[in-house]
């Protein structure tokens, strides 16, 4: 018997958002060094963050993603990779990623305002 929080599922869709956005610079005719490397490392970040909460919840994960996601929002400025389709992934991906976040940390608050038990004992049989 293993051990899943509730809103698991919206952890495997960041996953799932990390993959893609992982793959999507080898997708992209051409990306500059720079991006590809915010891109990769944001990605793996959220990915990590994503199969640990997976595993074992817990409360800061939906935080660091929210983070992560904001910085993809704003990194093509920063990195000054703007007018290019790496920006348009960037802040696509940044957008859920941090709307997936929020919405976790909503629902997380609304469990345990109900007087439910909280969602890190839920099980799921194997």
């Amino acid at each position: 018997m293993s051990r899943l929080h509730r809103e698991w599922v919206l952890d495997l869709y960041n996953l799932l958002l990390a993959i893609t956005l992982f793959m999507h610079t080898w997708l992209l005719a051409r990306v500059d060094e720079t991006a590809k490397v915010d891109l990769w490392s944001s990605s793996i970040a959220i990915g990590i963050i994503s199969l640990l909460a997976i595993v074992a919840y817990a409360d800061w994960e939906q935080w660091a993603n929210f983070g992560l996601g904001v910085w993809l929002m704003v990194s093509p400025w920063l990195f000054g990779f703007t007018h290019a389709s790496a920006m348009h992934v960037s802040i696509g991906v940044g957008t859920a990623v941090a709307f997936l976040a929020i919405l976790e940390r909503w629902l997380v608050f609304e469990t345990a305002s109900e007087g439910l038990p909280p969602s890190n004992i839920s099980t799921v049989n194997h």
